[in-house]
């Protein structure tokens, strides 16, 4: 199995289309007011050419690969509906739009990954009204999972729920006998395909492929353990990498996955768990778990005040989960459109943040940023955490922008925090020390969560085995220095230090 090679090197952005920016390309339309709170069916006019006309932003921060939520025709803000995967939302620019932003983009050297949602599509989905409009008769009867009864005309039939099969729902009735058909997660607005009819799959297949040679540079996959079929994903696989090998292939598994990642399915994950470690100790006393406990996927995954030894134990877990070439090629986020904002979870807390991307950004793997992290953006669970990005830089956190810059910068910079071999080195109390090393560049990384500044000695004799003159290159000047094989460092409350050998 080979990885994309790019991936490891990449800094993604998350942009959620229709809350970044909105261009005049797309006149008379009405919107709902872009600094207002987001609502669940409002729409911003976030388009891809909005998209487009901030690369430049989006290059000055440092950014090389971009992840687009869904843009394809949706009636929803979120475009999960998909109603048709071969064209883009007009409401985003259309077809043209996208051309537009992947050629801008990869003339910046900016990579294009787009949302595919695969296991289930929407009420407007043509095939979908197809049935419901002939029932037995439609050809499409076997793309989704019908009752018979509703087939056969002997049942009321229809994608929009009366208050009787509403009700049905919520008393645990499933959707299959309640509405007629299989629902994702029961909900009425999202049939779920059944991959297992040769032309559904020959679809699904055919809008991978298409988009492939459009220009993207890989899928992210939406839910691809509800389609629990590996031959499906190995065929999706196969057929991508024959159009481009490059291209990368992310799935949203929350928990350990090893069953897609042996080669033949994904190049990597969403990595969730590690996302949950490091707010749980970069976090530290600072975590709302009120608000953490909103993201169904991080309940019992962040604990508050979690020490250096119980992080550094976690870590060494999720590193050695899979091979270096995996592990250097997952998606390290911070958090995304389905949570709430980590700023928010560690209660508004910066150092907390800045300690996370100071960790993420000299850790293995391709951290990722969701649009307005590095501005300092707040929001609660959806729909307050896909706020419209606010372009009047009064509202913006100029520090926190300012070190998100620099600790890009500093990943960009040096090979060995991007492809380097890693080494734990020390945890104790609040302090925890890992290495990073590739060829003769040597860095430790040191993080201190705890609000007390520490002097720590531990040996490095390991790791360096040399006697070189140790110098901070980020974070304040913590005059380290190393005397027979022991690095002493004594570093801030709440802050950390990048030191080159």
């Amino acid at each position: 199995m080979t990885h994309p090679d790019w991936v490891q090197d990449a800094v993604f952005y998350q942009i959620f289309p229709d809350r970044f920016a909105r261009s005049e390309r797309l006149p008379g339309l009405e919107f709902e007011p872009w600094d207002a709170p987001p609502t669940y069916h409002g729409f911003k006019g976030g388009d891809l050419y909005g998209i487009a006309e901030r690369l430049d932003y989006l290059s000055d921060l440092g950014i090389s690969a971009l992840y687009l939520n869904p843009v394809f025709a949706s009636a929803s803000n979120h475009r999960y509906h998909t109603y048709d995967y071969f064209n883009v939302d007009p409401l985003l620019g259309g077809n043209e739009a996208l051309r537009s932003l992947i050629d801008a983009a990869h003339n910046r050297n900016i990579r294009v990954v787009l949302d595919g949602v695969f296991n289930h599509a929407s009420r407007g989905f043509w095939q979908f009204h197809h049935v419901l409009e002939n029932g037995k008769d439609s050809p499409y009867k076997n793309w989704f999972y019908f009752d018979p009864e509703r087939l056969q005309g002997r049942r009321r039939w229809g994608a929009y729920p009366t208050t009787g099969e509403l009700t049905a729902l919520r008393n645990g009735e499933g959707s299959l006998r309640a509405l007629g058909y299989q629902a994702w997660w029961d909900l009425p607005a999202l049939p779920k395909f059944n991959t297992s009819t040769p032309a559904v799959r020959e679809y699904l297949f055919g809008v991978a492929e298409h988009w492939i040679r459009f220009g993207i540079d890989g899928w992210r996959l939406d839910v691809p353990a509800e389609i629990d079929d590996d031959s499906f994903w190995q065929e999706f696989r196969r057929r991508v990498k024959t159009i481009n090998p490059d291209a990368y292939i992310v799935g949203e598994i929350w928990h350990e996955a090893q069953r897609w990642l042996g080669g033949d399915q994904f190049d990597a994950v969403m990595n969730y768990l590690i996302t949950a470690a490091v707010m749980s100790f970069c976090g530290s006393a600072h975590i709302d778990m009120n608000i953490v406990n909103q993201a169904g996927g991080l309940q019992g995954r962040v604990h508050p005040n979690m020490d250096a030894v119980r992080f550094a134990n976690e870590i060494d877990r999720l590193t050695n989960l899979y091979s270096p070439e995996i592990t250097r090629s997952q998606l390290n986020l911070f958090d995304s459109h389905d949570m709430p904002r980590f700023l928010t979870c560690v209660g508004n807390d910066v150092p907390s943040l800045q300690l996370a991307m100071l960790f993420m950004f000299t850790y293995p793997g391709a951290p990722c940023l969701y649009y307005g992290d590095e501005i300092g953006l707040t929001g609660v669970h959806d729909p307050d955490c896909r706020k419209g990005f606010p372009w009047d830089d009064s509202h913006w956190n100029h520090d926190l922008l300012n070190y998100t810059k620099a600790v890009i910068a500093l990943r960009k910079e040096y090979q060995a925090l991007r492809r380097g071999s890693y080494q734990r080195l020390y945890s104790e109390g609040h302090v925890f020390a890992f290495g990073r090393k590739l060829a003769d560049q040597s860095f430790i990384t040191v993080l201190n969560t705890g609000e007390d500044r520490k002097k720590n000695a531990f040996s490095i004799e390991t790791f360096n085995g040399s006697s070189s003159n140790p110098a901070t290159i980020f974070g304040p000047d913590t005059h380290p220095y190393i005397e027979n094989n022991t690095f002493h460092i004594e570093v801030p409350s709440r802050n950390g230090v990048v030191i080159q050998f």
